[in-house]
């Protein structure tokens, strides 16, 4: 009997032993691939756990530094044309409404396309989610001006600042905006809390006598005014510190005392009803501010 090979068979022993070949090729490359991945996933989850334990992973003053001048400053610039134009429509009556509320919407565009080129890190949430919220600010900004270009000409100044005011989009723009400026601070308090373990911080949502007032650092009164300044929607040209400097100098001078006002929201009502804050007031008495532990941020400094 005739037992030599043929040729099928040959193809089929050939075929048999490349499937084979691949096979191991494949499980080995997957064995290594899941390897590299595991390793990456641990190695990422051991930085953050060294960093943890060298108390500083979430909000150390580089991300603190970094969120300044990536993400706050730019809004920060936006703001304060919002409000340097909504004066101007108020004041001024200029000829070109339209074109004042064409150039907000581009300049909210256009620092809402520069924020979503930037990141923070995922061990520091509040940062990220502060990040968000100033996108979410500025893209209904610029969606919600677009709808009064065409129209923004046809009634006095005065009366378009009010209907900007009154606009949901607009208010909910500034919603996320003070809900990203109270993140901010509060990210700076979670940095105050690495520094130094002595500080202890307060329940935000609760009121606060001003014998407690007195005993708070800096930092803890900024993030306390965020707060509030976020629940009464207090969408202002001035930042929580210019307010906090406020408060400070009105119980300084016996003011608050005088006025028989036994808790900060007393102040601070008296304060934003009598118009009394100013964009800068901080800097202006930063001195009084000399020994406290703060983080090195322009707006504390400059």
């Amino acid at each position: 009997m005739d037992k030599r090979l043929t040729r099928t068979d040959y193809l089929f022993a050939v075929t048999f032993i490349f499937m084979l070949v691949v096979a191991l090729g494949a499980f080995f490359f997957g064995l290594k691939m899941g390897q590299e991945r595991t390793a990456v996933k641990y190695e990422k989850m051991l930085a953050e756990k060294n960093e943890a334990e060298k108390g500083f992973a979430a909000y150390h003053q580089q991300y603190l530094v970094s969120f300044y001048h990536t993400i706050y400053q730019p809004y920060r610039e936006f703001h304060k044309r919002w409000f340097d134009k909504m004066e101007e429509l108020q004041t001024n009556s200029p000829a070109d409404a339209s074109l004042i509320l064409k150039e907000l919407a581009k300049l909210a565009k256009e620092t809402y396309d520069g924020l979503g080129a930037k990141s923070m890190p995922d061990s520091s949430p509040l940062l990220k989610e502060a990040h968000m919220n100033y996108m979410r600010s500025l893209k209904l900004f610029n969606e919600a001006l677009g709808g009064y270009q065409s129209k923004a000409n046809a009634v006095p100044g005065t009366e378009l600042v009010s209907q900007l005011d009154k606009d949901a989009y607009l208010e909910e723009a500034k919603n996320y905006a003070l809900r990203a400026e109270k993140e901010y601070y509060e990210s700076i308090v979670k940095w105050n809390q690495t520094v130094n373990e002595q500080f202890k911080p307060i329940d935000v949502t609760k009121p606060v006598s001003i014998n407690d007032w007195s005993r708070l650092g800096l930092n803890m009164k900024n993030e306390y005014i965020a707060q509030m300044m976020m629940t009464s929607k207090l969408f202002k040209a001035f930042t929580p510190q210019d307010l906090t400097a406020r408060i400070d100098e009105m119980l300084a001078s016996g003011q608050a005392k005088n006025l028989n006002l036994q808790e900060i929201e007393g102040i601070v009502d008296v304060l934003i009803a009598t118009n009394a804050v100013r964009p800068g007031d901080f800097l202006r008495g930063k001195n009084r501010y000399a020994n406290e532990t703060l983080p090195q941020l322009p707006f504390f400094t400059n």
